[in-house]
Order: structure tokens, then C-alpha cells, then sequence
């Protein structure tokens, strides 16, 4: 006899498209940052878990706890997206993945799973879509006649060195095309993984291709391992940065995200450990909770942080004029009001105290070479 399955009801969906939680003693998935999965907004019809048939079930709850990451094809036709925000450092962006199972409880990328009928939360850590044309792609789009060599992020909404990595190469295989036709990339990841890879990136960072920003949120790891569960432990990620400095890559410290009344007090020794292991410059974003986030954060904020919930919540609406979110240009990444100009004070000081408050080197794009065009015919221009 098979496991009894959960009762499963449709809930009509409201007006708002609020998410209502109809089982307070749901069964916590483990190593998964988000619990719930919010209603995809783009579909009229929600359908929750019930657990009252199983509540007593021990072995079907604890087989449902772990759930594990499935890998989907996604044959895309292009690789490379193109982004004209105001407050973004960059215009073109990589990204061979779609979903991340890092699961970062708070990130503002999760609404882009609900494009393709999933959910922002469970789904969006646990359903992959692969990319595995990635560095044809990436090829093909270089070898466009009207291509001016400009730096391409990779990172710009999934992390190029999530899990998956480990398992089909995209970034890799990206960065090999990078290096053939030295078409500068930077880099953005919160995985120590990005050292597999040191000997491309010690390679480009000769002729100033590439350049590195490690996230980091916190030094203390049972925090980390509840909030972001399947990233880089902190001092992995710092011994990354050691890393590639001894190898010459130009490395920042990206503090994403600040999340006031959580992490904000390690502004200090944030900063202090990354400057220690080598990096060069240091920034930082506010915590945004666009959309379908914000119930997923809120949720793990009660699981999580109970005794903080209210000052958390309370302080990123002091930098919000009273919301949960700010989606304007300019004031989303960095708050208003007092206490954003606070943190940015502060940040200020100590970056400077711990000279990290110079940018990167320029990338060159003077060295660019368009690759060869299918058919092995090179362009005349």
C-alpha cells in the first residue's frame, strides 16, 4: 500500500492575491529556504496542502520534509538579456539558469518562476530549468555584426554557480567562450564553487576581462544556514576571495542583502573579514521583498527569527515610506528616510576605514575578437 497523500483543496484566489496559510503545523522542508508557496498570480486557481489525514503519519511527514532538486530543459533561443535600469551597473546580463536552489528565503528573483505557471517558492529552489545551449548562445549573440564590445554580467538574476554547476558546466563553458573571444564578464555569486574556474578567470584578469563581486550576509552560519541553506558557508566564501586575489582576479564584497534589524550590526566585521582576505571594494543593497517575497520572507522570518520579526519589519518599513517594498529607480536598492542615510554613513566610514571604498578597475574591451560564425566563415567587419 502506497504513503497517504495530503488532502488537497482549491482555494479561490482573492482580489488581492494574498496568501492565506491554511495549516499552521505544516511540515518544514529541510535545507529549503522558502516553507510556503505563495499563489502564482498569473493563474486564478491556488491549490495548498491539508495535512489533518496525515498529522500522525511520521514516516510520510518526514519523507515529505526533503525535497529533491529536479532539472527541466530550457531551449531558449537566446542567452543574452538586455536591462536599461537607471540604478543597474550594467546593461547586458548571462544567465544559464533559471531558478536557484541556493534558496535564499529573500530573493527578489523567485516572481520569475510564476512566468512559467510555478510557484515563487518550493518550486522556484526545486525546479531548474537548464540552459544547455548556453555558450552557443553566447557565442552566436558575439559574433552579431553590430556587437560592440561591453561587460556582460553573469549573475544578473540566478547565480551562475548554484548547485547545478557542479553537475553541467554552463558558467564554465561561458567563460571558456569569454576567454576565446576576450568579451569581458563580470561576476557576482555567494558559491566559493567560482574557484573551480580560477585558472580561465587568473587568465582573463591578465588582460582586465573579468572582475568578481562575493556576496556575503553574515559571518555567523547557523544564520546562513537557514536563510540562504544551500550556499557557501561565510568562511568559505572568504577563503574565495583569498583565492582569487593570490591569483590577481579583481574582487568586491557585495553586502546583499542588508536586512535591517537582522544583519545590519555586521556591517563591521563584515567588512573588516573581506578587506582581511583580499577584496578591494565593498557596496551593499537593502533587502527587497517585490511581490510573491514577501510572504516567503515574512514566513521564514516567524519560523525563523521570531523575536525579531517585529523590529525586522518595522525597520525595512521606516526605509520604505511604510511599506514592505519600494520598486522606484534609485531609492529600491538603497531606502529613504533617516535610518538609510544612517547605514549609508556608516557603510561610508567603514568601508574607508578598511580601504574598500575604491571601485574595481575598468574592464578592456579593446582586446574583443569576434568568434567565428557557424559554417567557420569569419566576419569582414
Amino acid at each position: 500500500m502506497g504513503l497517504p497523500i495530503p488532502y488537497r483543496t482549491r482555494i479561490d484566489l482573492q482580489p488581492s492575491g494574498a496568501y492565506v496559510m491554511t495549516n499552521a503545523d505544516r511540515p518544514q522542508f529541510v535545507g529549503r529556504g522558502a516553507q510556503i508557496s505563495p499563489a502564482n498570480r498569473y493563474q486564478s486557481i491556488h491549490v495548498e496542502d491539508v495535512f489533518d489525514q496525515v498529522e500522525h503519519d511520521a514516516e510520510y511527514l518526514q519523507q515529505r520534509q526533503r525535497v529533491r532538486t529536479e532539472y527541466y530543459v530550457d531551449d531558449s533561443q537566446s542567452i543574452i538579456s538586455k536591462n536599461d535600469s537607471p540604478d543597474i551597473p550594467f546593461r547586458y546580463s548571462l544567465n544559464a539558469y533559471r531558478g536557484c536552489s541556493h534558496g535564499c528565503a529573500y530573493c527578489y528573483a523567485r516572481p520569475t518562476h510564476e512566468y512559467l505557471g510555478l510557484s515563487a517558492g518550493l518550486d522556484f529552489e526545486t525546479k531548474i530549468f537548464v540552459k544547455p545551449r548556453a555558450a552557443e548562445l553566447l557565442q552566436q549573440f558575439l559574433a552579431r555584426p553590430g556587437w560592440q564590445a561591453q561587460p556582460i554580467m553573469m549573475s544578473g538574476v540566478t547565480d551562475c554557480y548554484q548547485p547545478a554547476e557542479k553537475q553541467f558546466r554552463l558558467t564554465r563553458q561561458c567563460l571558456e567562450v569569454a576567454w576565446a573571444t576576450r568579451q569581458p564578464i563580470t561576476i557576482v555569486t555567494k558559491n566559493a564553487w567560482i574557484t573551480r574556474d580560477i585558472d580561465i578567470l587568473t587568465n582573463m584578469a591578465s588582460q582586465r576581462l573579468i572582475s568578481v563581486a562575493i556576496s556575503l550576509t553574515s559571518l555567523d552560519q547557523s544564520l546562513t544556514r537557514v536563510l540562504e541553506p544551500r550556499t557557501s558557508a561565510p568562511e568559505a566564501r572568504l577563503k574565495a576571495i583569498a583565492q582569487l586575489r593570490s591569483a590577481g582576479v579583481p574582487v568586491a564584497a557585495m553586502l546583499a542583502p542588508l536586512i535591517p534589524g537582522l544583519n545590519d550590526e555586521e556591517l563591521g566585521p563584515l567588512l573588516a573579514a573581506a578587506s582581511e582576505h583580499g577584496a578591494q571594494w565593498a557596496n551593499y543593497t537593502l533587502v527587497r521583498l517585490p511581490l510573491t517575497v514577501r510572504p516567503i520572507f515574512l514566513d521564514w522570518l516567524a519560523q525563523h527569527a521570531p523575536t525579531k520579526r517585529e523590529r525586522v519589519e518595522q525597520r525595512i518599513r521606516a526605509m520604505r515610506q511604510g511599506k514592505l517594498n519600494d520598486a522606484n529607480f534609485g531609492s529600491r536598492l538603497r531606502g529613504t528616510g533617516f535610518m538609510s542615510e544612517q547605514i549609508e554613513q556608516i557603510f561610508q566610514l567603514l568601508a574607508k576605514k578598511y580601504g574598500l571604498d575604491r571601485p574595481l578597475p575598468e574592464l578592456d574591451c579593446t582586446h574583443f575578437i569576434p568568434p567565428v560564425q557557424p559554417g567557420g566563415q569569419m566576419s569582414l567587419f
